[in-house]
């Protein structure tokens, strides 16, 4: 779904109560546990995590005026999405979350190449995504990203 909203709390402030409960919980998970460097802003009209020019000049290859995107977090329609491009860029990472998954929740992992879908809010792996978070440093993610991604 579209919001509009120039900062995120203002994103967060249209959501529906019960998205809001859940966004603002995974939003202090992942602000609490993302390594130093990373910073939050709107990105592609939901709360995004990324490295900022200042420790990446080059920014994202499609379009460079954009800091490097890293974690996107986002109300849908029906379900609440975390994208999250070290998954998608490291087979490791990949690996490790998805044999974790089922240790953490009930529900099959709905997944794609980067988007963890969750429909069901009270089965959502909070303490898993909270580990997912300290995996990846800004440079980790950077190196990463121009080897794997950017061509």
């Amino acid at each position: 779904m579209k919001y509009k909203a120039s900062t995120p709390d203002e994103y967060i402030a249209q959501l529906p109560t019960e998205d809001k409960k859940v966004i603002e919980k995974l939003r202090g998970i992942i602000l609490q546990n993302l390594p130093a460097g990373f910073q939050e802003q709107l990105s592609y009209g939901m709360l995004g995590y990324v490295v900022p020019h200042s420790l990446y000049p080059a920014g994202y290859h499609v379009k460079p005026e954009l800091p490097l995107p890293f974690i996107n977090l986002a109300s849908q329609k029906n379900f609440i999405a975390l994208y999250h491009s070290g998954i998608y860029a490291d087979n490791t990472l990949l690996n490790w979350f998805t044999n974790e998954f089922p240790n953490h929740c009930k529900l099959k992992l709905d997944m794609g190449k980067s988007c963890i879908r969750f429909k069901s809010m009270d089965d959502i792996p909070y303490e898993l995504i909270a580990e997912l978070c300290t995996k990846m440093t800004p440079q980790e993610w950077i190196n990463l990203y121009e080897k794997n991604i950017k061509k």
